[in-house]
């Protein structure tokens, strides 16, 4: 099944690559295409139990779906992202 998540803290090529990196590694995920200008991450999935899994490791990386958070875990997600940019552009 493909799946279309709309993501906060999206901003370059580096977040695009954690991304990438991070949700390629998952079992159960069969492709992921991220669009920096949308921010629109598009991941195929075996089945719909590994989309809350794919959701779960976008949050942890400080990238979680639009309006999914607010307040300090809001703040916090942007934090997380920062670091994960960096990580993707050194890789």
């Amino acid at each position: 099944m493909n799946a279309q998540i709309t993501v906060e803290n999206l901003k370059c090529n580096g977040c695009a690559s954690t991304i990438r990196k991070e949700l390629d590694r998952l079992t159960g995920v069969s492709s992921v295409t991220v669009d920096v200008e949308t921010a629109n991450v598009q991941v195929s999935v075996d089945d719909a139990a590994i989309l809350a899994t794919v959701k779960s490791k976008l949050l942890s990386l400080g990238y979680p779906e639009i309006d999914s958070v607010h307040g300090i875990k809001k703040a916090a997600a942007g934090a997380k992202s920062y670091v994960s940019c960096a990580v993707g552009k050194m890789s």
